[in-house]
């Protein structure tokens, strides 16, 4: 599927006002430099030759090294250095940045090139548009900042709406009091230092009335909080966050809230048998304060994820993200490419198997039904051997009877189920069969085997009343090990470093009902 051609990017950077600021000697060989349309930033350091960062190279812009006074010329020349050490220029989008010593006087500075950029929104224009509100991830200097300014413009300007921007490090708007035009009729609240973005963004809601809010670089927990109250008050929010994937926000515990916040939830036994799940799972705590999640991967580049609450539901239960690409083409229009479907062709790949309604019905032909059974319970995925092959979903044989295409299985393919091939009848390539089927990230067996080990210790705990010390994992596991602990009334806490780095659970002074009560959970959870 192809857009229509957008309008033409157009790029404006004022270069000029950012190299009066460089120190003459500094200057005259920077604007020599091949490229300077493309210039990145100006590093100078103390004591260091001059550099000029372009995007794919840096640039030694002398052999001499940079004098206090250089430095003093380019602090003496830009706005005041805020809380964060960042300072601009007035009516410009550029950033200088300082480097201090250790009694704070400035040793170095980064001359940043802010430019603002017009038609990079048209990629998802309609999404914007689309009153649904946006967080945007990405690597540094992806171009999360510029499409939030183009966000902030189209609303403000032709949807003509009333567009607030909190603006902690005069980034999206500029230095100085009067905001650059880049971000139109949109207005523009300050922020005097980082730690108050989150109150700054309450007062934008309460004292404003805004119809969006527009906000870079969400990133602690007070923020998340301050997000949510906006979102929950009807106002339109695009926001940038920390992270460069939906995998990255849901593995974060300051921000998961974000997309719903994530908890470990124990199941009752029929609950569990209803699921074909195991005991303990994983599951969204609320609804996402964001509808819509872009991952950009490059300026032309977007993955889209539609439905925030839907994608992360599916990945907590082990399957694949499948965002919308959107890529834009040499001639301006812009191509979209849609998740996959989940069914294909009846001898390739298997559908991806839907583990929140009936389990999937698995016939095997020519493969060991008891060996199958195991394996579908040693991954612990939501399937069930079939006996009857008109019944099945899904018909598992070898690859050698596949190609001979005898009659019962020509049959069999005619009658709506489907047929996947495995190289031989043996656990390992059946559970790389199931694997597949289920989409099963890497690791997610040990994952299991993690959370088990903790219902383990945890029995102990409370039954000997002695530490357990559970092995090594990494933070998303320990995190939820945490979650589990806390669920019986137990304290735990992280010890040892780096790859080493490990939970211990302890035993926490309960009454004897509350003694009770836990035991009762975890006999029940053993029984799954």
């Amino acid at each position: 599927m192809v857009m229509p051609t957008p309008a033409r990017i157009e790029v404006t950077d004022d270069l000029e006002a950012l190299l009066s600021v460089i120190p003459p000697w500094i200057r005259e060989p920077l604007k020599r430099v091949a490229d300077v349309d493309g210039l990145v930033e100006v590093v100078l350091d103390l004591g260091r030759p001059p550099e000029a960062r372009l995007p794919d190279r840096a640039v030694s812009l002398s052999p001499d090294p940079v004098g206090r006074e250089d430095v003093d010329y380019v602090t003496g020349r830009v706005g005041l250095f805020t809380q964060d050490n960042r300072a601009g220029l007035e009516r410009t989008l550029h950033r200088i940045s300082a480097l201090r010593n250790r009694v704070g006087d400035i040793v170095g500075v980064t001359c940043r090139v802010g430019r603002a950029v017009y038609g990079t929104v048209d990629i998802v224009r309609d999404v914007v548009e689309s009153g649904k509100s946006i967080l945007l991830l990405g690597r540094p200097g992806v171009g999360k900042t510029t499409l939030l300014r183009e966000a902030a413009r189209v609303l403000a300007d032709d949807l003509d709406k009333r567009v607030m921007i909190v603006d902690t490090s005069n980034e999206i708007a500029g230095d100085g009091d009067i905001p650059h035009p880049g971000i139109g009729h949109a207005r523009r609240m300050q922020v005097p230092a980082p730690s108050r973005q989150h109150d700054v963004m309450i007062e934008a809601v309460e004292n404003h009335m805004p119809e969006v809010i527009v906000i870079d670089e969400i990133g602690t927990e007070a923020e998340a909080r301050a997000a949510r109250t906006i979102a929950e008050r009807g106002v339109q929010l695009i926001a940038t966050a920390h992270g460069t994937s939906l995998e990255n926000l849901i593995a974060n515990p300051t921000l998961s809230d974000l997309v719903g916040g994530i908890q470990a939830v124990t199941l009752g036994d029929e609950e569990a048998r209803r699921r074909h799940t195991q005991k303990t799972v994983l599951e969204r705590k609320a609804p996402p304060t964001f509808d819509v999640l872009i991952e950009i991967h490059n300026q032309d580049r977007f993955a889209v994820h539609l439905d925030v609450a839907q994608v992360v539901d599916a990945q907590l239960r082990g399957q694949a993200a499948r965002p919308t690409i959107r890529t834009r083409q040499p001639d301006g229009s812009v191509a979209v490419e849609e998740p996959p479907p989940p069914v294909t062709d009846p001898l390739g790949s298997p559908r991806t198997a839907d583990r929140s309604g009936a389990p999937m019905r698995i016939f095997p032909y020519a493969v060991n039904p008891g060996r199958l059974e195991r394996v579908i319970r040693d991954l612990d995925v939501h399937a069930t051997v079939c006996t009857q092959p008109r019944h099945a979903d899904v018909v598992l044989t070898l690859r050698a009877l596949a190609k001979k295409r005898p009659k019962k299985l020509r049959e069999l393919v005619s009658d709506r189920a489907q047929v996947h091939a495995i190289a031989a009848d043996t656990p390992a390539k059946i559970a790389e069969f199931l694997r597949e089927l289920y989409e099963l990230p890497r690791g997610r067996r040990e994952h299991e085997h993690a959370l088990r080990q903790t219902e383990d210790a945890i029995a102990v705990v409370i039954a000997q009343r002695q530490p357990a010390i559970l092995e090594p994992q990494i933070a998303p596991v320990r995190r939820l090990q945490h979650q589990l602990a806390e669920a019986y009334g137990l304290r735990s806490e992280s010890i040892g470093h780096g790859a080493s780095r490990r939970v211990v659970i302890r035993p926490q002074e309960l009454s004897g009902e509350q003694a009770a009560h836990a035991a009762r959970a975890h006999a029940s959870t053993g029984s799954a």
